[in-house]
């Protein structure tokens, strides 16, 4: 499979469940996460070669998600040993398992990357490996200086040679949406592929329908505009061509890591049929819905079981 290239954090995400405030104490339960983090995953653990930038905390925290990514086959061969602590996040769940999260930011792993510290990501060296053919980023590490500009750089020297790809993640109780209304055209600008949640588009841009927000995209320079519709599905319009998906079927448990294994699904998805490397020029709306379909599978295996945890391709028949 070819490479794909991932940066961003690794977040301990502490898991409240609605009755989980017993007798004055909270009863969590703590997965290894973040955006970036989960989306290496599910690329790995579907078959994808995913080369991953992380700057991994020494502490218990911190391995914790070293030991998920090296079982999940993650390649951390550009990734450094970081002396701060971890980023934590706590996902408190409601009654019908949706997450709304808080995080804890200061002094912690994720942000410290430099123009240096990051080019061998897409520099190599590679090994046996192939060089990426898609660069895939987002979330805090995007909106979150100083790393946010060290990432922006990256996208902008690696799209000559490769798909890039952009999860924005609005996280409006760390980040103002002010700032995302921004910045959002510039990263546009930088991507190949954007994905946006419902969430993530109602803050952006309030009363606006997945269609004029592809045609916002586009006109900023993004081939791909995808939205994930929650119980409605999802969108995506390729140049202007448009196509929408239904969910697929699941028994929820949560959404914990739902989008970010979504869009790990139609990476791999993508990158198995020869379609990223470039501007996405040979993708039809046909290969796109099937993409898409796929997709919708990896999310709703994720959002069966607890936690950020991305099927296996073995699990998907």
């Amino acid at each position: 499979m070819p490479t794909i290239a991932v940066v961003g954090e690794v977040v301990a995400d502490a898991v409240l469940p609605p009755d989980g405030i017993v007798d004055g104490a909270a009863h969590l339960a703590v997965h290894p996460g973040g955006g970036p983090a989960n989306t290496a995953v599910a690329l790995a653990r579907l078959g994808s070669t995913a080369r991953f930038a992380a700057r991994i905390s020494g502490g218990a925290l911190g391995a914790l998600c070293r030991a998920k990514l090296e079982a999940s086959t993650v390649d951390l061969s550009a990734s450094e040993n970081a002396v701060e602590p971890a980023t934590l996040a706590i996902a408190r769940l409601d009654a019908g398992g949706a997450a709304s999260y808080e995080f804890y930011t200061d002094g912690t792993a994720d942000w410290a990357w430099t123009d240096a510290s990051l080019a061998k990501l897409i520099d190599g060296p590679f090994g046996a490996q192939s060089p990426p053919v898609a660069l895939h980023t987002g979330s805090l590490a995007l909106a979150l200086q100083p790393s946010g500009q060290v990432i922006e750089n990256l996208l902008a020297r690696a799209r000559p040679a490769m798909t890039t790809s952009v999860d924005p993640n609005l996280r409006p109780l760390l980040v103002p949406v002010a700032s995302y209304r921004l910045w959002i055209d510039r990263w546009a600008g930088l991507a190949d592929i954007l994905r946006l949640s419902e969430d993530d588009l109602d803050l952006l841009w309030p009363g606006w329908t997945p269609e004029q927000a592809a045609t916002h995209l586009h006109a900023c320079g993004v081939p791909l505009a995808v939205v994930s519709l929650g119980g409605d599905g999802a969108f995506a319009s390729l140049r202007g061509e448009q196509v929408r998906v239904p969910i697929a079927p699941t028994t929820l448990v949560d959404t914990v890591g739902a989008g970010d294994s979504f869009h790990g699904g139609l990476l791999h998805f993508l990158a198995e049929g020869g379609y990223l490397g470039g501007r996405l020029e040979t993708l039809t709306p046909a290969a796109l819905t099937d993409a898409l379909t796929f997709a919708s599978r990896v999310s709703a295996i994720n959002c069966s079981r607890a936690g950020a945890n991305p099927p296996w391709a073995s699990e998907l028949g």
